[in-house]
């Protein structure tokens, strides 16, 4: 018996002992500091995403300020240097493109409807004077000539066709000497 009163009294003794009472409140303790302590991690660790967002997104518009201005899922895209006719072709194919073939009234209005300068469009009659070509060498079936256009104005070697925003949007084809210096429309 004595053997069981001495367990049940250390049993008792462990319940009721201050040592036990300041683990739980040391305990408590700790998670109060850890509840401190997670609040300046998590504040960090949200910055860090704020910091890897703005991030990817910077990277993003940089890579398409180098390829031009996207217009996105379209693959059409504007290039940022003025360059001749065939420079701007050039630019285009460089980058998996050629420059825009606009063969229908709903593709004009949409281009027309973003454009704010002039600008090389894929159409012109380089190879066989009168004869407009697209650069997939495809005929030209559906015209959106400016007044007056094409007229081989001056020097009668316009050869090149741009794309000008200050006339009417199913008007506003001009050709042009294909040396003179546009940026370009360019489309995948």
């Amino acid at each position: 018996m004595e053997l069981e009163d001495f367990y049940e009294n250390k049993r008792r003794n462990n319940k009721n002992s201050e040592p036990q009472r300041c683990s739980q409140n040391e305990g408590r303790a700790q998670n109060r500091r850890g509840s401190r302590c997670l609040m300046p991690i998590t504040v960090c660790l949200g910055i860090l995403c704020l910091l890897l967002i703005v991030g990817i997104v910077l990277q993003y518009f940089h890579g398409a300020s180098k390829r031009g201005h996207l217009w996105g899922p379209d693959g059409l895209f504007i290039s940022n240097e003025l360059k001749s006719w065939s420079e701007s072709r050039q630019y285009c194919r460089d980058r998996g493109a050629d420059l825009i073939i606009i063969n229908t009234e709903e593709k004009q209005r949409f281009i027309s409807s973003f454009i704010k300068e002039r600008v090389w469009i894929g159409l012109s009659d380089i190879e066989n004077e009168g004869i407009m070509k697209w650069v997939d060498n495809s005929p030209l079936n559906q015209v959106f000539w400016a007044e007056g256009e094409p007229n081989n104005y001056g020097s009668r070697d316009e050869d090149c066709i741009e794309l000008n925003p200050d006339k009417h949007t199913l008007n506003n084809w001009n050709d042009l000497k294909c040396s003179d210096k546009k940026k370009a429309i360019c489309e995948k």
